[in-house]
């Protein structure tokens, strides 16, 4: 596996309400060591060219959701030639496509290089010594966060193996290496740069509002502990390597996620709740873009409405009734829906979809799903409606979301991680460690039931953890349902099911009829082929030592 070497491709113009323009947009920068790494300029330069990756499509946009919608959480909702897409969510993928997820391995790798760049030159910069300490802080996160956003795609503890690792004390002869022989030997590596990275950050109320968005130590506990968490799942694993097998990674999950739960002041960390009088629920107003930062914040991927992430409106109903060109490639399916419906959970599911008659404001518009206007494109009759608030005002195309619906960038960040994933990160381990019923689980769940209007009565049983996780996560960027399923040995079962949603009839009176019916057949997933998704065979084709995922 070769390293990519390019020169960076612009960022944002602005930030959000904060006005955050500096570490958004930046020119490029050389990377090389004889005209570069001289100035303090240098070095913001390289800190603001982390942000790249929020361009491409396949990273912050529909490409890595072609993966994650094999879950039983959502379905393919428009193809794209020569169905790839219909692959990923068949198990039928192979290693050459045409899918944007392809962008994935290459960028995330531009990543690690920038960040191990700043740790190998930013050392013997005669620059001063509290700019020097964050760069490096701010390089171990980058390069953390983007072995945490591949290696639970392409690595196992099996056969595979983990995704290469390549350092700043790798030399470029060397660049190419082979696999590590466990994704346990990615995890720690990530646990150990979040967990330096944290001893130098700032903590959220130490930093200047134009810097919000950038990492900051209770960030860096958060991804520690999901780093923790994911290893967990081979914590008992015979075939463990054996320096891996000694660590106690719930416990990790537990130490990090109560760093975060102990802060105070400012700094402290709380689920959110609308205000007083509002007229939306306390879960729907979290998914405000003046609420990007409220005390739930965690950490996110920033736009607005000249460039950025492209997330929010492709799991809208396609071509946005001719109002604004939504795209349409994810639905929701019936199980999720009636997931919420089993538990009495109308808060969330109302703010997360949007069901036959249901009411939504779109680009000024009142608009009832599959009645006013009747035109609905949908399979299984719902479409998304967690991330839509931005397209609300008649006046927002220009002003919060792009002018251009074939970039769909707007003011609402993307969640990738947030207060109540803490919470229940910490109520798996103690659930998984101590036992079901937890007294200390039972209260963390609660918390987030609380927020969602239901009744503070969890078992802090694994079931139960589960399902709060399914209902409270659903369709947010990471963390991964399909991970999920993966890391319980649940993808199985749940993949065997056919995939149902709704017929839907709307008579004169504009009355609904709905009418269960399969909107794909069950899935045929092997667990010990179709854990690991195939690595893009043109990274294959650039190297002599990386290997492809068994089967593919």
């Amino acid at each position: 596996m070769k390293q990519i070497y390019k020169t960076g491709i612009g960022l944002l113009a602005a930030l959000l309400m904060f006005g955050c323009d500096d570490f958004l947009k930046h020119d490029p920068y050389a990377r090389t060591s004889d005209s570069f790494w001289k100035t303090e300029d240098d070095v913001k330069s390289a800190l603001n060219a982390f942000y790249e990756y929020i361009h491409y499509e396949g990273v912050c946009g529909r490409g890595i959701f072609y993966y994650e919608n094999c879950s039983d959480d959502m379905f393919t909702g428009r193809p794209q030639a020569p169905s790839d897409s219909y692959t990923c969510e068949n198990f039928t993928m192979g290693a050459v496509n045409n899918l944007d997820v392809n962008d994935t391995w290459p960028v995330m790798y531009q990543m690690i290089n920038k960040a191990n760049n700043v740790l190998r030159y930013v050392p013997g910069m005669n620059i001063p010594e509290t700019l020097k300490t964050n760069a490096l802080a701010q390089a171990r996160f980058f390069r953390a966060y983007a072995y945490l956003w591949l290696a639970p795609w392409y690595g196992d503890n099996g056969d595979n193996g983990g995704i290469p690792i390549v350092t700043e004390e790798t030399m470029m002869d060397d660049i190419d290496v082979p696999r590590p022989p466990t994704i346990l030997d990615n995890y720690n590596m990530i646990i150990a740069d979040m967990r330096e990275a944290a001893e130098s950050l700032p903590l959220l109320s130490q930093m200047a509002e134009s810097d919000y968005g950038r990492p900051y130590k209770t960030a860096a506990w958060a991804f520690a502990a999901r780093a923790a968490l994911y290893a967990a799942q081979y914590q008992d694993n015979s075939k463990a390597a054996e320096k891996h097998s000694s660590l106690d990674y719930h416990n990790m999950v537990i130490e990090f996620c109560d760093n975060i739960i102990r802060l105070t002041g400012s700094d402290k960390r709380e689920l959110h709740y609308a205000p007083a009088g509002s007229d939306r629920s306390n879960f729907a107003d979290l998914f405000r873009w003046e609420n990007n930062f409220s005390q739930e914040y965690i950490y996110s991927i920033l736009g607005n409405e000249t460039a950025g992430p492209k997330f929010h409106g492709m799991f809208f109903h396609a071509g946005g009734w001719g109002y604004y060109n939504t795209w349409g490639y994810f639905m929701p399916t019936l199980d999720l829906y009636n997931a919420y419906e089993s538990e009495g959970d109308v808060q969330r599911r109302e703010a997360t979809i949007l069901a036959p008659g249901e009411h939504i404001r779109f680009i000024g518009h009142d608009i009832q799903w599959c009645v006013n206007p009747k035109e609905m494109y949908s399979e299984s009759a719902m479409t998304n409606r967690k991330f839509m608030s931005v397209f609300e005002d008649a006046d927002c195309v220009g002003k919060y979301v792009n002018v251009s619906g074939n970039n769909q960038s707007n003011r609402l960040s993307v969640h990738t991680m947030r207060y109540a994933d803490v919470l229940l990160m910490k109520a798996e381990a103690l659930i998984w460690s101590k036992g079901e019923g937890n007294a200390e689980a039972k209260a963390l769940i609660n918390q987030v039931r609380k927020r969602a209007g239901l009744s503070e009565n969890s078992a802090a049983t694994k079931d139960a953890l589960k399902k709060e996780r399914r209902l409270e996560l659903a369709f947010e960027f990471f963390p991964s349902r399909h991970l999920d399923l993966l890391r319980w040995g649940d993808a199985q079962a749940a993949y065997s099911r056919p995939t149902e949603g709704w017929q839907v009839n709307v008579d004169d009176a504009g009355q609904i009829t709905k009418t269960v019916v399969t909107v794909r057949q069950a899935r045929n997933f092997d667990p010990g082929k179709h854990h690991v998704f195939p690595i893009p065979d043109k990274e294959i084709r650039k190297s002599k030592n990386l290997k492809q995922n068994k089967g593919y």
